[in-house]
C-alpha cells in the first residue's frame, strides 16, 4: 500500500489530508498519524447486508399490504420495520459506494 497518494494535479497528497478540504477534524494527539479504515472489511459488510436490508424491506412491505384490519402484528408495525430496512440498505449502498471509492483511489485505477 502506498502511504501518498495524488490530487487531480498529479501532487502527492497523505491520506491524512484526503478530504475535499483537507482534514475535517483537528487531530488530539492520541490517535496514530497512519490509522486506516479497514476497507475492505466495510467493504464485505455492507455487500453482505446491502441485500439482506433490501429483501427484508421487500417482505415487510408485501406483509404490511396483505395484512388485514384485525392481523397481528399490524399494518403501521410492519411498515416501520420496512423504513427501517429500506433506510439501512440505503446506508449499506452509500457506505459501499464510498469504500469502493477510497479502494480505487488507494490502488490508483480512480480519481
Amino acid at each position: 500500500m502506498r502511504d501518498e497518494e495524488t490530487d487531480l494535479a498529479g501532487k502527492p497528497v497523505s491520506r491524512a489530508h484526503s478530504g475535499t478540504i483537507g482534514r475535517r477534524f483537528p487531530r488530539s494527539g492520541t490517535e496514530p498519524v497512519t490509522a486506516r479504515s479497514p476497507l475492505r472489511l466495510r467493504a464485505v459488510l455492507a455487500g453482505v447486508f446491502l441485500p439482506l436490508f433490501v429483501a427484508g424491506c421487500a417482505l415487510f412491505a408485501v406483509w404490511a399490504a396483505d395484512a388485514g384490519p384485525g392481523d397481528s402484528p399490524g399494518r403501521g408495525p410492519l411498515i416501520f420495520i420496512a423504513a427501517v430496512c429500506g433506510f439501512l440498505a440505503l446506508t449499506a449502498l452509500l457506505d459501499l459506494v464510498v469504500v469502493l471509492r477510497r479502494l480505487r483511489r488507494e490502488r490508483g485505477t480512480g480519481r
